[in-house]
């Protein structure tokens, strides 16, 4: 774990990667890869990540950051933070940063990724993760972080327990919220739980989490989602606490009035959603286990749309 690159340097990546590069920018041992295109590649590379974040403002600046990936070379640990419709793709454009001995650990919107990955590089180490934190792309080579949370879940059941716990140590000293999770699956379930209620919620609707919780009638369409989406989870035979809901609400509540998920932003922005990975899995698994998934058939016929696929 010497190595570390960072693979999409958006919200989460310019976060999570602007952090391990602040604290291991003059490291003779760890070296921190930012991989990183266009006009983000060359801001970065003249000033710096600048990164306005709750805990306080300061400016990340890698070992290098390239598009090339033969310019980086092999990986120890690669965060693999692209768009979840865009991880194949980037893969194969970025194989030369990945050998047989890098490890793989996906923090993507979804609860398939590792599935993926081992289709595309079934010989390596892939664990399991998810993050918690509010954080957006506003220009190259500016990150902004708001909401105050910042935690990183990874695990494996089969992954190598020294490289687990030197990646534990190696992102606790980075400053950020680390856990290596005994149960990863109920972990990343637990976020899919939010992610995609609450991302489904706001882009159907078109409102920010403060107005979701405001009226009756938005919560209680959120909290339709959720007992569809847990009625799913059981149904797989994934253990979620039992006032899963209601910590969902109150994860809610304790964010910005105007906080918006990834998926309304990609939206209002009109650029490309993960409508497919966040709403459409749902109903997809859901007919594919004979669950009712009514509510979230009716929102994903309707977000469909209205969004860029």
């Amino acid at each position: 774990m010497k190595k570390i690159g960072i693979l999409g340097i958006g919200g989460v990546g310019g976060y999570f990667g602007g952090l391990l590069a602040k604290k291991y920018e003059n490291s003779d041992e760890v070296q921190i890869f930012f991989i990183a295109r266009g006009e983000h590649e060359e801001a970065i590379k003249k000033n710096g990540l600048q990164v306005e974040a709750t805990t306080g403002n300061f400016v990340a600046r890698p070992a290098l950051v390239s598009s090339d990936a033969s310019q980086i070379g092999p990986l120890d640990l690669l965060l693999i933070c692209t768009k979840s419709y865009g991880l194949e793709q980037s893969l194969k454009q970025y194989s030369a940063c990945i050998s047989p001995e890098t490890v793989l650990l996906p923090l993507l919107n979804g609860v398939d990724s590792k599935e993926r990955i081992e289709q595309v590089l079934p010989e390596n180490e892939v664990w399991d993760g998810c993050v918690y934190v509010v954080s957006r792309y506003i220009e190259p080579g500016l990150v902004r972080e708001t909401g105050g949370i910042g935690k990183l879940f990874f695990g494996s059941d089969s992954g190598t327990p020294g490289k687990l716990k030197a990646a534990e140590k190696l992102l606790q000293d980075a400053g950020f919220k680390a856990t290596l999770s005994d149960n990863i699956l109920s972990t990343i379930w637990e976020k899919f739980l939010f992610i995609s209620s609450v991302s489904t919620t706001l882009t159907y609707l078109d409102v920010t989490v403060g107005a979701v919780l405001e009226k009756p009638e938005y919560k209680q369409l959120l909290v339709a989602l959720l007992e569809e989406l847990i009625a799913v989870a059981e149904a797989q035979n994934i253990v979620l606490p039992p006032d899963i809901i209601q910590r969902t609400v109150d994860t809610m509540a304790r964010l910005p009035y105007d906080t918006i998920t990834s998926m309304y932003s990609d939206y209002l922005n009109g650029n490309r959603t993960e409508a497919q990975s966040l709403t459409g899995y749902v109903t997809r698994l859901g007919h594919k286990l004979q669950v009712p998934v009514p509510t979230y058939d009716k929102l994903f016929a309707a977000i469909l749309e209205k969004v860029q696929e």
